[in-house]
């Protein structure tokens, strides 16, 4: 009997067809998977630190509830300190519930289903894809709206209104809410509209051009928003006071700017909340107190804060700041062009075929998730300009006294919190603490003062 050794064919060593099909199915479920994983693990990971930050501050609070920094002794006393602590747990509490409910609505919206039934839904939007991607946009964004709206409720009427903030009325609340959903709808078909059409018309080079398109209407609502969408909401006018209007004049011109006035806002109808801001670029340029902030500060003092928002904009952080936000807006269109045609993007989520704005969506909330991971990074540019602004308004008024009075006076009036935990603060500030604030300014006394 023959005992000749059986040739080894190459089709031998390859897989069935059979096997070759189950291999294909398996590689695919595993980069769904990993798809899946990278998404819910981002998502979950910023909600995760949300929380755990919010958890260590308060605690973190609790610790200090009886400190009274240096700088606030005479201004804080102990009653008014433990109004503060208990503001801020509230607040925090709020917050702690608002963030974990919606997330995990967005979450379940995901990774459920419900999001290719809605993308899907009514029939015909397939067939008209501009329209279908407002739809989308508009049924998601409904959802969030009126989920938001009890937290916004208690907000407003319960936790404001315990420690005498709110002024508002339901009338005026909801009127509030009326306008902002005409003024969101409006912005976001005007951009909507134009981006969708550029991704279908230039796919290879559409974020270039979308990201001009938001880019310009960036630009446009900064010079737009004091003058038309501001109004909107609130009531502006010029100062009434012709001392201060004449102070703040001289002040404007010593400090060499040119701005569109300075207007006082009714922020009394709404909240009893002191503050002011700058806005606009150009001719629409303007600077805006609280009427609660002229009612409860003196002259000097509403001067150094006038002082303290000059400076913001002669040192170009409004200009610094849009061209930071412009980089940002550039990536993110670009990596929402790498993802686009990514098919597996779309079958992770149980989509049955591309669709751009899903897309847009999509990654949209990958990269706001991921985002938060550079909040240190934005947060401490935004402290930085805030200490720049406070120096420029000691150097323009040649003292540092009434800026650190105001202050002083907005931390007590607001219920700021005076102990936040380092950590927090370096994530989620803009501004540095109020008693940094004091300090930085008790050291430019110390140095430029004899």
């Amino acid at each position: 009997m023959s005992s000749r050794r059986r040739e080894t064919n190459i089709h031998d060593l390859l897989p069935a067809p059979r096997a070759t099909q189950d291999l294909r199915i398996g590689c695919t479920m595993i980069q769904l998977s990993i798809a899946s994983i990278a998404f819910v693990g981002v998502f979950l990971l910023q909600t995760v630190l949300c929380v755990w930050m919010e958890v260590i501050n308060m605690r973190h609070l609790r610790r200090n509830a009886d400190r009274i920094p240096n700088s606030l002794v005479g201004v804080i006393d102990p009653g008014r300190l433990a109004s503060i602590a208990s503001y801020t747990g509230d607040k925090s509490h709020l917050y702690l519930i608002r963030k974990i409910f919606m997330d995990a609505i967005l979450l379940a919206m995901v990774v459920s289903g419900i999001l290719p039934l809605m993308a899907g839904l009514p029939a015909g939007w397939e067939s008209n894809y501009i329209l279908g991607g407002i739809l989308f946009f508009l049924t998601v964004g409904s959802i969030f709206f009126v989920v938001d709206l009890p937290f916004d409720y208690y907000q407003t009427f319960v936790l404001e209104e315990k420690y005498g903030f709110n002024r508002s009325d339901l009338k005026t609340w909801l009127l509030d809410h009326a306008k902002g959903i005409l003024v969101s709808v409006v912005i976001m078909v005007a951009l909507l509209v134009p981006v969708l059409w550029v991704i279908r018309t230039f796919p290879t080079y559409w974020w270039l051009a979308a990201f001009a398109i938001v880019s310009a209407a960036q630009l446009t609502i900064l010079v737009l928003y004091p003058v038309l969408i501001a109004p909107f909401f609130n009531a502006f006018e010029p100062l009434q006071d012709e001392d201060l209007a004449g102070k703040t004049a001289a002040l404007l011109e010593r400090a060499g700017l040119k701005a569109g006035g300075v207007y006082r806002m009714d922020a009394a109808k709404r909240s009893s909340h002191s503050n002011a801001y700058f806005a606009g670029i150009g001719r629409t340029k303007r600077i805006v107190l609280f009427d609660t902030l002229l009612a409860s500060h003196t002259h000097d003092e509403i001067l150094a804060v006038l002082a303290h928002e000059i400076g913001h904009s002669k040192l170009g952080h409004v200009v610094r700041s849009y061209l930071y936000s412009q980089v940002v807006l550039l990536t993110g269109f670009f990596l929402t062009h790498a993802l686009m045609n990514w098919d597996l993007l779309y079958r992770t989520f149980g989509f049955p075929a591309s669709q751009s704005y899903v897309a847009l969506f999509l990654v949209a909330v990958f990269l706001q998730r991921a985002a938060y991971l550079a909040g240190p990074f934005y947060s401490g540019i935004s402290r930085r300009f805030e200490r720049q602004a406070d120096a420029f308004a000691a150097e323009l008024q040649q003292t540092a006294e009434p800026l650190a009075d105001a202050l002083k006076k907005l931390a007590s009036h607001n219920l700021q919190n005076l102990n936040p935990h380092p950590v927090y603060v370096w994530f989620n500030y803009p501004h540095p603490p109020i008693p940094e604030r004091l300090s930085l300014l008790r050291k430019w006394s110390d140095t430029n003062v004899t």
